[in-house]
């Protein structure tokens, strides 16, 4: 079912439908796997015709594979893009589409408390010339002044990890159009079943699917959704650089988006229930939490989202130590620093994903002690919330 076929369909049958073919490989319903590295042609004939233009073909594994197109087609008609790619991570997604539209002399502005990979990238890129400023995405004076005549692209998440901030995408976009600049967006925290960037006017959205799309803990795979003008251009760059993702994990990935508009609103009823939960709880601080009315940006997140999404990230009420045992109470979830998959998991950033920054560095960019984030599986949500409520407990002096 192509793109256009499917527009007037609910998400939910477009996670099923989409991009696939009705009639499949020896009738198979189930979308087959094309485990090969090389295609074959008949003749030279047909080899050129290939190269026209001619016919939607394969020549070799590394410039697409039709398991792969499936999956970028569905995804692209979750997102209402032209085209999509996918690459082998989240973070290729980014590096590849960053270094495909900008050149040396150019500049780049990331706003918000983006993920410290894609901070850290735009430090590396410094090398080949292109230059780099941070934001903050609420700060519209700041982001005026940080505009330069070189600058071609507006880098953001919405919401943002781990304070789950919520960009006003259409403000943005507007500031974007008056000063001639492309605005991506990675909104792997939203997937399309909560917001769909591209209907605000941003140029790409980037998705690590290894999180929500794929949704199981099972894969690494990124892409990256838009016109098709510009998603063929770093579609031509990524031949090149061959950052690509596999048959096996292109399967998975379409077996996960099958369930996605099923588990995301499985995760954001759950994930708004924990949030009040904690909101109203003694041991707990504060919530960042963009379903509550107390968030900075409900506002926002009323108008553009239609979820808030599965992870809440709240502050105890406690130091250092006090969090780390409430983190190593907690018997649902796991330990480990993803989201978006059906085993609810739960970080302390401090040790985790900042381990390697000081207190001061740490505390400088938000990250402070008594910080967890809990990203929702799809158990019940009364057994986390009385998982949580115990484990709270259990920290009481």
């Amino acid at each position: 079912m192509n793109r256009e076929d499917s527009a007037s369909l609910h998400l939910s049958t477009r996670t099923v439908h989409a991009g696939e073919e009705r009639i499949k490989f020896a009738k198979s319903l189930i979308n087959p796997i094309a485990q090969t590295a090389t295609y074959i042609f008949e003749s030279l004939e047909e080899f050129e015709a290939f190269k026209a233009g001619e016919g939607e073909s394969y020549e070799y594994g590394r410039y697409g594979n039709p398991t792969q197109r499936t999956a970028e087609k569905k995804i692209a008609a979750l997102e209402g893009a032209e085209e999509g790619l996918l690459l082998s991570s989240g973070m290729s997604a980014v590096t590849t589409t960053l270094l495909a539209m900008l050149r040396s002399g150019q500049h780049l502005v990331v706003l918000g408390d983006v993920y410290r990979m894609t901070v850290k990238f735009g430090k590396i890129i410094e090398k080949f010339g292109i230059q780099t400023t941070q934001v903050d995405a609420w700060d519209w004076e700041g982001l005026e002044r940080a505009v330069r005549p070189e600058t071609r692209i507006l880098f953001t998440e919405s919401p943002t990890n781990p304070h789950l901030r919520v960009i006003d995408l259409e403000r943005l976009v507007a500031f974007a159009q008056k000063h001639r600049l492309k605005v991506v967006i990675d909104s792997t925290f939203a997937t399309p079943i909560n917001q769909r960037p591209l209907e605000f006017g941003v140029d790409l959205v980037i998705h690590s699917a290894t999180k929500y799309l794929g949704g199981h803990n099972d894969l690494v795979a990124g892409g990256v959704f838009g016109a098709r003008e510009m998603v063929d251009a770093i579609r031509e760059f990524q031949r090149v650089t061959g950052s690509l993702v596999d048959p096996m994990t292109s399967f998975l990935l379409i077996r996960g988006l099958k369930t996605l508009a099923l588990r995301i609103k499985r995760q954001n009823e759950t994930a708004l229930e924990m949030a009040r939960f904690l909101n109203g709880h003694l041991a707990v601080k504060k919530v960042y939490y963009p379903g509550l009315d107390d968030h900075p940006d409900h506002q926002v997140a009323e108008r553009l989202m239609e979820g808030y999404g599965g992870v809440v990230s709240f502050d105890i009420d406690g130091d250092l130590n006090r969090t780390r045992r409430f983190v190593q109470m907690l018997k649902i979830p796991y330990l480990a620093p993803s989201l978006g998959g059906v085993e609810s998991l739960a970080t302390h950033p401090a040790t985790m994903s900042f381990y390697d920054l000081n207190r001061e560095e740490r505390i400088a960019i938000g990250i402070n002690d008594e910080l967890v984030r809990y990203a929702v599986g799809i158990e019940e949500g009364d057994d986390l919330i009385a998982d949580l409520e115990e484990a709270l407990k259990g920290i009481k002096d």
